[in-house]
Order: structure tokens, then C-alpha cells, then sequence
């Protein structure tokens, strides 16, 4: 009884951190800590017990036991799990004889080949971002320059998104001014978002300096240091 409530959280756990963005990966010693706790009344081995408790403890507890998912796992291997633990526990069934062997393998293939399943059905569509201490001394990496078509007229600059996607556009910062100066769209109103072959206005007057050494600084929507 106490095995199945282990092995319910675990797979509620694992169920739980996938809705998260986040797979296994220390916590998978919780299949063979699991089997352990099985193994040892029947090959009345005590030290089996410490040493599978001591595995879901690892499972559960080790810093690294979930990480951030870097690329969407196929439903291949889980459900080749889950037809090999299939066959055999019903091969076991069938057969006359007790094999321990075949049991533990099905029952193993069965726990692994669940949570997999779970993973893949409830991981979100976007992976889980998180910049740790080793993002410190990765290399930069600098998205594609947008397309921008710009003209400019005596009252300001016009805009259009010349690209596929969607960007975020914070403005124009003129040389010594420690501003932004705000898009506008056709009805004045001020907008950071310019879809895909929208225009935009960017105003400014006589008394503007420095404006043609200005940068538009703009970002795709899909670039991670912007939110979704």
C-alpha cells in the first residue's frame, strides 16, 4: 500500500512539473527506487529498502531532478513503454508459474512509460525559461534586425513592418536625449506593437537635435528578454 502512494505521487509530481515546462531527469531513479522497495520482501534482502528509499530521496530532492525543457520529447518511447510492459504483464498473467524477472521488467516499463506519457501530454506549448547562474557566461546571442521601411517628411518619420512577424517597437531615442520618443499610429494614438506591414509615425519638431543618429529600437515578438 505504501509503494502505491509513493509511486501515485511520484507520477503526480511528474504530472505536476510538466504542466510547468519542466521533465525529469534526477527524478527518474524514482522507477528503480520504486522496484527496490518490491524487490526486497521478496528476495528478503533488507538493504534493497535502503538503498530504493535512498533512490526517491535522490528523485524527489536533488536540485536537478526537473530541468527546463529544450526540446518537445516525442510520444515514441513512452508508448513503446507502455506496449512492452503491456505484453509482459500479460504474459505474466497467462503464465502458470510465477516469473519475477518478466514482473518487475513490465512493472518498470509500465511506471516509466506513464510518466513519459504524461510529460508530453501536459507540457505547455512554450518551454520554461530560466536564466540560472550559468547563463552568466554563455555567449550573446543577437536576434535578426527587423525590416523596417522608413521615409521621412518635415514632421517626422514614417514606419512600415516590412517583415513576416509581429514587433515591439519602444521608440526612437534621439542623440542626447535620454528619452523615447513614442510611435503613433494614423489616429494619434501611441503604440509599441507594429504588425506584420503596418506603419507607424514617429513625430518631431525643428527644435529635435541629433535626430538623424537616432536608432528605432524594435525587437521580434517571439525574442525571449520580451515577454509573449
Amino acid at each position: 500500500m505504501t509503494v502505491c502512494l509513493l509511486t501515485a505521487y511520484w507520477l503526480l509530481r511528474v504530472a505536476r512539473e510538466a504542466r510547468w515546462g519542466f521533465v525529469p531527469h534526477v527524478a527518474w531513479w524514482a522507477v528503480p527506487g520504486v522496484l527496490l522497495l518490491l524487490l526486497t520482501p521478496v528476495l528478503d534482502v533488507p538493504a534493497l529498502f535502503g538503498v530504493g528509499a535512498g533512490l526517491l530521496l535522490l528523485a524527489e530532492f536533488w536540485p536537478r531532478a526537473y530541468v527546463p525543457l529544450r526540446s518537445r520529447p516525442g510520444r515514441a518511447w513512452p508508448l513503446v513503454g507502455l506496449i512492452t510492459g503491456g505484453v509482459l504483464a500479460l504474459a505474466v498473467i497467462r503464465s502458470e508459474q510465477v516469473q519475477s524477472v518478466a514482473t518487475f521488467v513490465a512493472m518498470a516499463c509500465l511506471l516509466a512509460g506513464t510518466a513519459g506519457l504524461l510529460v508530453t501530454l501536459l507540457l505547455p506549448r512554450r518551454p520554461a525559461r530560466v536564466l540560472g547562474f550559468e547563463a552568466r557566461w554563455k555567449v550573446a546571442v543577437t536576434p535578426e534586425w527587423p525590416d523596417l521601411s522608413v521615409s521621412l517628411s518635415a514632421t517626422g518619420a514614417h514606419l512600415k513592418n516590412v517583415s513576416r512577424g509581429t514587433l515591439r517597437v519602444a521608440g526612437w531615442s534621439p542623440a542626447g536625449v535620454n528619452a523615447w520618443y513614442r510611435l503613433r499610429g494614423e489616429d494619434g494614438r501611441a503604440m509599441n506593437v507594429l504588425q506584420a506591414g503596418q506603419t507607424a509615425f514617429l513625430p518631431w519638431t525643428t527644435r529635435t537635435v541629433g535626430c538623424g543618429s537616432g536608432t528605432p529600437r524594435t525587437w521580434p515578438r517571439n525574442h525571449p528578454s520580451v515577454p509573449g
